[in-house]
């Protein structure tokens, strides 16, 4: 049914009451407070994952830097061995990775031990915080 002009003004009243607003206000926070948790959640997940990616994808080049040369880089020499070839390394027959070795998904690099406590060698970050241990996201991830 359409609304009646008001006397004042020649084109009829519409739009929304107050009351109407604040309720659509409210139930837009509760879905905002609903999914917002659920979905920062994921993105938590989804960047661990991307760690072990990218940290299996520096086991294998560090394997084959491994067969190539005797050995794995020194702590001294860390994972830039892997794109540049150190000096005195006659074996060498990289670059084993495409690029620089990247910065974990939270922007800081891998940390790289040879030998290593866990296996001939170390490699893991420290997670969200940058701090050894944490737990949830900020929880080291390791290669062990």
């Amino acid at each position: 049914m359409a609304r009646q002009a008001h006397p004042t003004h020649p084109w009829p009243a519409a739009g929304f009451t107050l009351l109407e607003l604040l309720v659509v206000m409210v139930i837009i926070g509760l879905l905002v407070g609903y999914v917002a948790p659920r979905y920062f959640a994921q993105v938590g997940k989804s960047e661990i994952k991307a760690a072990r990616a990218q940290m299996a994808a520096i086991e294998s080049s560090l394997d084959q830097y491994r067969l190539d040369v005797g050995r794995y880089p020194s702590t001294e020499l860390g994972l830039a061995a892997l794109f540049a070839q150190p000096a005195n390394e006659p074996r060498w027959a990289g670059p084993y990775m495409k690029k620089q070795v990247p910065p974990d998904p939270w922007g800081n690099a891998y940390v790289y031990r040879m030998p290593g406590e866990h296996g001939e060698y170390d490699l893991y970050s420290y997670g969200k915080d940058g701090q050894p241990g944490g737990s949830g996201e900020a929880a080291d991830v390791t290669s062990w």
